[in-house]
């Protein structure tokens, strides 16, 4: 992403297109493949970008760009980051709780480990 400073509160679609170094159809083909962006119209029906979706377009143009996804690919990974934050949560109570039945687990497997061992060298 470039050193960029975000000056104004709405942006024309030339202006995200020179920010962002992507041609204007790209842009307008991307509102139509990514639901998070959406950018405003004024009243003329002109696109006015805010610095949200500027910086969304900066995220989706790394995924496509540099890191080789799909459109496809890329829109679960951004869907994957919007739900990311509660799944996260969910998924780490679940690992928290499969970490203490595993420890359980592995305590009763080392008491028998050792009780065997003294069974055997104590008859050998």
């Amino acid at each position: 992403m470039k050193d960029f400073e975000f000056k104004k509160l709405y942006y024309s679609i030339s202006e995200v297109s020179r920010i962002t170094g992507l041609e204007q159809h790209v842009l307008r083909y991307w509102e139509s493949q990514f639901p998070e962006l959406n950018p405003a119209k004024n009243r003329a029906g002109n696109r006015i970008y805010t610095n949200k979706d500027i910086s969304l377009i900066f995220e989706i143009k790394r995924l496509v760009r540099e890191e080789g996804f799909t459109i496809e690919g890329a829109k679960k990974v951004l869907s994957s980051k919007s739900n990311g934050s509660s799944q996260e949560m969910v998924e780490t109570e679940e690992a928290e709780a499969a970490s203490g039945d595993l420890k359980q687990t592995l305590l009763e497997a080392r008491a028998f480990l050792d009780d065997l061992v003294q069974r055997l060298t104590g008859k050998a």
